[in-house]
């Protein structure tokens, strides 16, 4: 027979039995994100500025090309020294409040207990949480730093994920305008519908994530993504000359 300590013992853990959350550290989603978006809107409006110059196909793919090398590494280094920095800038504070503790407990005790105190708790059981937090020195640390800068020291995003998450991303999205060159329909106007859907298919998908409505993702996403290409077309068209957007 199951008595209540065995079932107790088989209950979900909190939240576990109604939802869960999604990452929001920073480390992939910002970044591949942002690299799809931002290949998707240079090389297709890489692609209108060169062709609306009236240059030949073999320009006009040879331009493509170099834009997505170019701009997947650019993406890749800038998220990595982004977030090293970011995470750099972390440590430091975190050393900052290391400091602090060893020269103040007293007085860092008494700051988290104000904390506390500020989130609802009664000033008596502010102190006691406190001082129990205080008997264990990293857990102090985290939680001083987690409440005074909004950051958990021991979830910082990696670099390294979020430059291999821009320059994947960085170069599917700008690929994407350059398929119907690739495919043998030297059409301008093939590359730029092509391109397109992809915003119209990117703008959705990111919306996904953060629970809003795909149809105004994909459509604000189409609607920016248009008057870079517009500006870019005009551009190649007066002057000549292809500018990457």
């Amino acid at each position: 027979m199951t008595d209540a300590s065995d079932a107790a013992d088989s209950s979900p853990l909190p939240h576990e039995f109604d939802h869960h959350h999604s990452d929001v550290s920073g480390g992939w989603l910002r970044a591949a994100t942002f690299g799809a978006m931002d290949g998707l809107v240079t090389n297709t409006s890489l692609i209108a500025g060169v062709g609306g110059a009236g240059v030949n196909t073999h320009t006009v793919v040879l331009s493509g090309v170099a834009g997505l090398v170019a701009g997947a590494f650019s993406m890749a280094l800038g998220e990595y020294t982004s977030v090293s920095t970011q995470n750099e800038q972390l440590d430091a504070e975190v050393s900052v409040e290391r400091t602090a503790l060893k020269r103040f407990p007293a007085a860092e005790r008494e700051e988290l207990a104000d904390m506390f105190t500020e989130m609802g708790m009664t000033d008596e059981t502010a102190s006691k949480a406190a001082a129990e937090v205080h008997l264990d020195s990293e857990r102090a640390l985290n939680i001083h730093v987690t409440q005074e800068l909004g950051l958990d020291p021991s979830e910082k995003p990696s670099p390294w994920v979020a430059a291999g998450s821009s320059f994947a991303m960085f170069s599917i999205g700008a690929v994407i305008p350059l398929i119907p060159y690739l495919l043998g329909f030297a059409s301008l106007i093939a590359g730029l519908a092509v391109g397109g859907l992809g915003l119209l298919f990117a703008g959705a998908l990111a919306a996904r994530f953060t629970a809003q409505s795909p149809i105004r993702g994909a459509l604000r996403q189409l609607l920016f993504g248009a008057i870079a290409v517009a500006a870019t077309y005009l551009i190649g068209s007066l002057i000549g000359i292809g500018i990457p957007g």
